[in-house]
């Protein structure tokens, strides 16, 4: 059974600092236990939080960082739709992870061998049940629920013998990117979700207070043996019945 998940209701100028805490805390936890910090980042308003706070934290060892990509859009990181592109240029080059530790795909290969390809990069987080178990997976929502690049109705949804696929028909623009399946999703210690603004709030509420029998795909995000947790704001969270 999953952890019950914990929710997070933050004033819109602690969204930002809070979430930056907490990475920074599972960070110092993980390399204390095992060494080294094995996390997914995501793009979109995340990256931006992350960008901003992080590169502040005192008493965070970089070194023992290894970054992921939960996904990726295959587009030339030049292209500002790259989320590699987007860390680079705003939180990589302020601190000092290793180039080497920083897994990115190989955007010249085609969606199905650059999925491939990165399986194997993947394969580099340590694993329990067969699966990598990351420490963290920093997760967005888009305003049709999805994560990562599972979209609801997808055939993705129900993707379990590859931990990372290829989409070639995403409904957000670009068509092509490289996901991580929910079977990778659902073995990690931590995954945490930020979402902001009141545009998101019926969405959120159809999420964590919703009990739909076709879950959207950020709903089927439910670690078996980590935490959840959910980082918003008051707009987000706008439209939530309980107290939280």
């Amino acid at each position: 059974m999953p952890t019950e998940k914990k929710i997070h209701v933050l004033d819109d100028k602690e969204l930002s600092s809070k979430v930056c805490e907490f990475v920074a805390a599972k960070s110092k936890e993980a390399i204390e236990s095992r060494g080294c910090f094995n996390i997914g980042v995501s793009g979109g308003s995340v990256a931006k939080f992350l960008s901003a706070g992080l590169p502040a934290k005192d008493g965070l060892d970089w070194t023992k960082w290894k970054v992921f990509f939960c996904d990726e859009r295959l587009v030339p990181f030049d292209n500002d739709d790259s989320t590699y592109k987007y860390f680079k240029e705003n939180m990589f080059g302020k601190v000092n992870i290793p180039s080497d530790q920083i897994y990115i795909i190989d955007p010249t290969l085609s969606v199905e061998d650059a999925a491939v390809d990165y399986a194997k990069k993947v394969d580099n987080v340590p694993k329990e049940n067969n699966l990598p178990v990351f420490d963290l997976l920093v997760l967005g929502m888009g305003p049709d629920g999805h994560t990562c690049s599972l979209f609801p109705g997808h055939k993705l949804l129900q993707e379990t013998s590859v931990t990372v696929a290829p989409i070639s028909d995403s409904p957000k623009p670009p068509p092509s990117r490289v996901t991580l399946t929910f079977p990778v999703v659902n073995n990690t210690r931590c995954a945490m979700f930020v979402s902001g603004g009141a545009g998101k709030a019926e969405i959120v509420q159809r999420i964590l207070e919703g009990n739909e029998s076709d879950p959207l795909p950020a709903a089927r995000v439910q670690p078996t043996n980590g935490e959840l947790h959910w980082f918003l704001d008051t707009g987000a969270a706008g439209a939530l019945k309980a107290k939280y």
